[in-house]
């Protein structure tokens, strides 16, 4: 990885519909540099809307790459992206830069069901399951894939306010209450659930209060870009412009 005067972390973006409106960063949300106290940049994925993305569209592919190079030309010691689904182009953006690709808080999956006891189960929580397809995981063993269980807050606050025209914005609070309704049913049909893995990017800044309510482990997309951040400042050639 060659040294920059400036390092960032780069995000894949998507794209928004006519009139939404782009949130401003929160602390604890992905695109808030003060969740990793490190500077953040982002670029738009051409064509990327959230419900292509979600749905899964080979095309999207090139776009993907393309903006990821850009990230990196700009500055980015690792790319992610605005999007748990888009781990369908982990691989080929993975293939195409030099830096760390954490394109989704999925990619952790395999290593969390080592953490656990063999008889434990990993909840995944999505914001819609319906459109949860085994492609994602990539876990081929049947063994493993019986320890996952896949929850989605469809329905719900988040899910209410994304189908409006234009999508509103929604609160914290709003996605607590998703997700807690979300978890506990998962947890009264799983009793063995030992650690929840959320994959849609706009529930981090949630993920605290879920931890005290369930005192369970939670991992989410800023859990992964926080531990490949520390893995490469510890090389010496990473330089945060704040």
């Amino acid at each position: 990885m060659p040294s920059q005067s400036a390092s960032y972390l780069g995000i894949l973006d998507l794209e928004r519909e006519p009139g939404a409106v782009r949130p401003t960063p929160q602390p604890g949300s992905l695109m808030s540099p003060a969740t990793y106290n490190f500077p953040v940049i982002t670029e738009t994925v051409k064509g990327a809307l959230a419900e292509v993305v979600m749905r899964g569209s080979p095309a999207l592919e090139p776009a993907y790459i393309a903006a990821a190079q850009r990230l990196v030309e700009r500055g980015a010691v690792i790319v992610s992206s605005n999007c748990g689904f888009a781990v369908r182009h982990q691989a080929a953006v993975a293939a195409a830069v030099n830096v760390p690709v954490v394109m989704s808080a999925l990619i952790m999956a395999p290593a969390l069901l080592r953490q656990l006891p063999p008889a434990a189960q990993l909840a995944i929580v999505t914001s819609d399951s319906r459109l949860f397809t085994e492609d994602l995981l990539g876990i081929a063993a049947p063994a493993e894939r019986a320890r996952i269980v896949v929850g989605g807050t469809e329905g719900g606050n988040m899910w209410r306010n994304a189908a409006m025209i234009p999508p509103q914005p929604i609160d914290v609070a709003d996605i607590e209450e998703d997700l807690a309704v979300c978890v506990r049913r998962l947890r009264a049909d799983n009793p063995r659930i030992a650690a929840l893995l959320f994959t849609c990017t706009g529930f981090p800044m949630a993920t605290p209060a879920i931890r005290r309510m369930t005192g369970l482990p939670i991992y989410d997309i800023t859990t992964a870009c926080r531990v490949t951040l520390e893995s490469i400042m510890s090389t010496g050639l990473v330089h945060a412009s704040h």
